[in-house]
């Protein structure tokens, strides 16, 4: 067996989301459902339905929070739009390519509350020229996320109240019954795409309801079974 060359500048650290009970989940992919709720694809500007599709962020705009603790990002440069969205994250635990969903169950670990911060007016922007949206997804702490609840303490999340507050006051409300793409249908779909594998994230998309969020002002996410992520913007 070759010997791994040496390395010519430090290996960034692992990105590890804690799981609830103990140990820790190492992140490899950052897969997002876009417009998977009917109100929040309207709000946007577009039809109740259409086939999935998927942006990714990198692994290092994880931000994990420990149960109980309030996490902090920084406001972001390039932006005075920047806006919140509450999802369900589905943690993968076994890979596996083009997996049927009567299957998918069996490669979840686990699923958490988890946010994706949006620079809107960027995203806005390259929709309108019809560029890429990294510049309005993939940033830096753009993904900040709970504690991994395992599957095994939840049993399968297919129903549950998804809810985001903003120093207290309501802004998103909905509930995980009404994904458009179940997390089945969604895993099947992202694996005739992607080889998946374990440490894959998915962040299954948001109720209606995004909005700005300022400096100062802190989220209060929360879903049925699984608690608070409670994140300052600073």
């Amino acid at each position: 067996m070759a010997q791994a060359p040496d390395l010519v500048i430090p290996a960034p650290p692992p990105v590890v989301v804690p799981v609830a009970g103990g140990g820790g989940f190492p992140v490899h992919r950052v897969y997002c459902v876009g417009r998977n709720y009917a109100e929040h694809a309207r709000e946007m500007g577009h039809s109740d339905r259409e086939p999935p599709f998927f942006f990714l962020k990198p692994a290092d705009a994880v931000v994990p929070v420990a149960d109980g603790e309030t996490g902090v990002i920084d406001y972001p440069p390039l932006t005075a739009d920047l806006h919140h969205e509450v999802e369900l994250v589905v943690a993968i635990g076994r890979g596996g390519r083009d997996i049927d969903a009567a299957r998918a169950p069996h490669h979840v670990f686990g699923y958490a509350i988890g946010l994706d911060m949006t620079r809107r007016d960027l995203q806005a922007e390259m929709k309108k020229l019809g560029r890429p949206w990294c510049i309005g997804k993939a940033f830096e702490q753009s993904a900040p996320i709970g504690p991994i609840h395992p599957k095994a303490a939840t049993g399968l999340l297919a129903r549950g109240a998804i809810t985001l507050a903003v120093d207290g006051a309501p802004r998103q409300r909905g509930d995980i019954a009404d994904l458009i793409w179940s997390v089945d249908e969604t895993i099947a779909v992202l694996s005739r795409a992607w080889t998946l594998q374990p440490g894959d994230l998915v962040y299954t998309g948001t109720p209606a309801g995004v909005g700005a969020v300022r400096r100062g002002e802190v989220m209060t996410a929360a879903i049925e079974g699984l608690g608070e992520l409670r994140v300052a913007v600073r």
